[in-house]
């Protein structure tokens, strides 16, 4: 019987199918790349393809993850736990994590993911201007930042990490905080299996904040769609994610970008680095600033034009972290950190805001009466 003979095609998909890759730039990433990068770094590559302006970085990819986990030799191990995992035995939870997260911040990478990665952080280096520059590595797991899947914070985030041994040490550490006992839980309540499982990490460059908070395009307590919220303070945002300080807090109308409502809490602490050591650390506000705006009027007014955008962009509103670096001039120096839809409002079927809250006409029609400019 003679060879079957193949059209051109028809070649091999085995053939022509582009490896998978272990590392890729953010601006490589889009939003469905969530089952490569993960939702934080598909959603980071699919803003800067947007315009919007984001710190550069690269991701580990899920690729790289399970080559890691593979040579590490645990992959079974994993899969055993998280099926056999009861949510309600905490103090077995617990035990086990600590004996996974030990096996997995102890082995090494392989020397062509340690050169891989290596070269990608050299490369950002340079593009950052900056020797060993200083960087935040966040996890990106394929679970979170979902539209359906309010999974965001259940692993790490590390910052002002500088130098490649330190780089390396923190994705470790990420990948392993895929294994705390709550996100095992977490995962356990959810039915979400070991299978689908997979982590991706992003290496990202810092901003240098002075300031810096999340915003959404809605107002969180009400579901208000005519507004957007914007919350801030000093230094990192962690101080304002991590709830650690009552931050200052103002309600933009949506429509005119006009500020409607501003609160200036006492800010006792913020998250920034330290010039000796070069570590992030917790200090205290000093007092005379305690009370200070965190925000200029034209940096609310700008932040809120970029959450219209990026709402526009993805469809919906969007939960965001911003950062304004002090390294960079003004006009050019807010940074979208990461974006991800909003799921609590967003959720419910649509209903009619409470009177009180008012909308966007309201507010208009009210300023053309008292004969307030309004645009």
């Amino acid at each position: 019987m003679g060879a079957v003979l193949q059209g051109p095609g028809q070649a091999s998909v085995a053939a022509t199918r582009a490896p998978v890759p272990l590392v890729c730039w953010f601006e490589e990433c889009r939003k469905d790349s969530v089952a490569l990068v993960g939702g934080k770094c598909a959603s980071l590559g699919e803003l800067i393809n947007a315009g919007v302006r984001v710190p550069p970085g690269f991701a580990l990819t899920t690729e790289g993850y399970r080559r890691f986990v593979g040579e590490a030799g645990i992959e079974d191990e994993l899969r055993s736990v998280l099926a056999s995992a009861d949510p309600d035995d905490l103090e077995a939870l617990e035990a086990t994590s600590t004996r996974l997260r030990a096996a997995i911040e102890a082995q090494p990478f392989s020397l062509e993911l340690e050169d891989t990665i290596a070269e990608c952080y050299r490369k950002l280096s340079l593009r950052s201007g900056l020797p060993a520059a200083p960087v935040a590595v966040r996890s990106s797991a394929t679970a979170e930042d979902l539209p359906d899947a309010s999974f965001a914070g259940q692993q790490d985030t590390y910052l002002w990490i500088r130098g490649i041994d330190e780089v390396l040490h923190h994705i470790r550490r990420c990948i392993s905080s895929l294994y705390t006992g709550r996100a095992i839980a977490y995962r356990a309540r959810h039915h979400i299996g070991n299978d689908a499982l997979a982590i991706s990490v992003a290496v990202q460059k810092m901003a240098n904040a002075y300031t810096a908070g999340v915003m959404f395009t809605l107002h969180p307590t009400n579901g208000d769609r005519s507004t957007i919220v914007i919350d801030s303070n000093f230094g990192f945002g962690e101080s304002v994610v991590s709830g650690e300080v009552t931050p200052d807090h103002f309600v933009v109308n949506k429509i005119t970008l006009d500020i409607i409502d501003r609160t200036i809490s006492t800010k006792l602490v913020c998250v920034t680095v330290d010039p000796k050591t070069q570590v992030s650390m917790q200090s205290e506000v000093p007092h005379e600033r305690q009370r200070v705006q965190s925000l200029i009027d034209d940096e609310i007014t700008e932040l809120a034009w970029m959450g219209k955008q990026i709402e526009k962009h993805y469809g919906r509103p969007m939960d965001i972290e911003w950062a304004i670096d002090k390294d960079m001039p003004s006009g050019g120096n807010i940074f979208i950190l990461q974006a991800r839809p909003e799921t609590v409002w967003s959720n419910r079927a649509k209903q009619a805001v409470a009177a009180s809250a008012g909308s966007a006409m309201d507010y208009i029609l009210s300023a053309m009466l008292t004969g307030k400019k309004v645009g």
